[in-house]
């Protein structure tokens, strides 16, 4: 059963080498686990949606969009409700009732199913609030890095493992066709064990400490912070930036590179067309935006970030017109390390903006505010996954063109010629992205680079974001 701690002071260095350090780790590393299962769960339908047409269930474009779509925005509203016991128990739902899918499922069921994995989604916010208060000041950023990474990770290895699970048993020859045998339900029962590990080890291992309860009274003082709200859509284009990508991009590059994929099966069908080396290089850049804000600042990080989605989002544009996989994938690889580095960055910056806001208040108490730093990363967590929703939104909506087409097409070869026509169909997506990227770089210099102090309460913080 878990401990409560009472006298926590991190940033005692007496306190912190001779027993910090060492919980602080434990808690760490536990919390790593925790996530890791819930967002391998909660990304399980970015591979059963491109399965589904192998079990007879055939939908159109903007209908898989939404089953991608639905368990990012249910686990975004849940980040802020849930915490580490509960989801691990939670996400036992969405793993089994993927063992009922087949080709008489209506979509109706399809989308209540998937509805039910973001409950793999919705520990984050807890996770890293906790976290952050069991380290000091200096490693917070390093610290938040890792236990985001951990979790980050369980979306490529979902989309790497799952679709080898799901034809253990069908034979090699088979597995080479378009259409071959999958076993769905293998996606949900695998992630079982692992499911009931992280609930016990979270309930038996896991410390709480007294100070880091973000109540009620700690949301209500962060919400009416400016800070939090510009933090919020700053973290939209990070983090809903790569989670909207992993979610989606399976599924952009089955419909955009279909002759791709034709001319090379073992891609198509064992790595799901390489959506998961994205999600890998956002995981694995976290901790190391997360390093480089501890030195030379979140807010420069940050902005450094923003500009580089922004221009190889223009790449990306160029591979779709030139109709080049190599140069839209290379391009999308880059996106993903600069939305990692700025999931890091950006969380840096809430506990050093509130540390600051803190210092300045003789009225509260630090602790105070690090409990509305706590909160604002719950809810900074909450909003930024919601903006994955929107990225997937804006793909679907740009998809319906073609939708349009394809019902009016009656034979085979019509369709095929109308997809070939429609490769650049997610373009008008993209452009709105790049718009979104160069937006979100203008206000985070306005509020936090920038040198010169205005009047306003944001701006004045530049140096504790810097």
């Amino acid at each position: 059963m878990r401990t409560w701690i009472d006298d926590w002071t991190p940033e005692d260095p007496d306190f912190w080498e001779r027993k910090g350090r060492r919980i602080a780790r434990r808690n760490l590393w536990l919390s790593v686990f925790a996530e890791h299962v819930g967002f391998s769960v909660w990304v399980l339908w970015t591979i059963v949606v491109i399965n589904l047409g192998n079990v007879g269930i055939t939908l159109s474009l903007p209908e898989q969009f939404w089953l991608t779509a639905v368990p990012n925005l249910i686990g975004s509203a849940l980040r802020i409700l849930l915490f580490i016991p509960c989801l691990a128990l939670a996400v036992v739902v969405p793993s089994g009732w993927l063992a009922g899918l087949n080709h008489d499922t209506q979509f109706a069921v399809l989308l209540a199913c998937a509805a039910t994995a973001g409950f793999g989604g919705g520990n984050f916010s807890s996770s890293m609030a906790n976290i952050s208060f069991f380290f000091p000041e200096g490693r917070q950023g390093a610290a938040l890095g890792i236990n985001a990474a951990g979790g980050n990770l369980g979306v490529a290895v979902a989309q790497l493992l799952v679709p080898l699970v799901i034809i253990i048993g069908v034979p090699a020859a088979a597995v080479k066709l378009p259409v071959h045998e999958v076993h769905l339900a293998y996606a949900g029962l695998m992630w079982m064990p692992f499911i009931v590990a992280a609930a016990f080890c979270a309930w038996r291992y896991m410390d709480s400490i007294s100070d880091a309860k973000a109540d009620t009274a700690s949301y209500t003082k962060a919400l009416r912070h400016g800070q939090t709200w510009v933090m919020s859509l700053l973290y939209i284009g990070t983090f809903g930036s790569f989670i909207g990508y992993a979610f989606a991009l399976p599924l952009v590059i089955k419909n955009t590179f279909p002759e791709f994929l034709a001319g090379h099966p073992f891609i198509a069908t064992y790595l799901a067309g390489l959506g998961f080396v994205g999600a890998l290089v956002g995981s694995l850049a976290r901790p190391l935006g997360g390093w480089l804000s501890d030195r030379v600042g979140g807010a420069r990080v940050t902005l450094a970030c923003f500009a580089g989605m922004g221009a190889f989002t223009a790449l990306a544009i160029a591979g779709v017109n030139r109709h080049s996989f190599a140069l839209f994938f290379a391009a999308y690889m880059v996106i993903f390390l600069f939305s990692g580095m700025g999931n890091g960055s950006t969380y840096r910056m809430i506990p050093a903006i509130f540390a600051e806001l803190g210092r300045r208040d003789a009225n509260a108490t630090l602790v105070d505010y690090k409990r509305r730093a706590a909160a604002a990363i719950g809810i900074c967590g909450a909003v930024g996954a919601f903006g994955g929703f929107l990225i997937q939104v804006a793909f679907r909506q740009a998809s319906l063109s073609t939708v349009v087409e394809m019902k009016a097409a009656t034979l085979p070869a019509q369709k095929a010629a109308i997809a070939h026509a429609h490769a650049g169909w997610s373009i008008p997506a993209l452009w709105v992205f790049l718009g979104a990227y160069v937006a979100l770089g203008a206000l985070t210099w306005f509020c936090y680079v920038r040198r010169s102090v205005a009047t306003t309460r944001i701006p004045s913080l530049a140096s504790a974001a810097v």
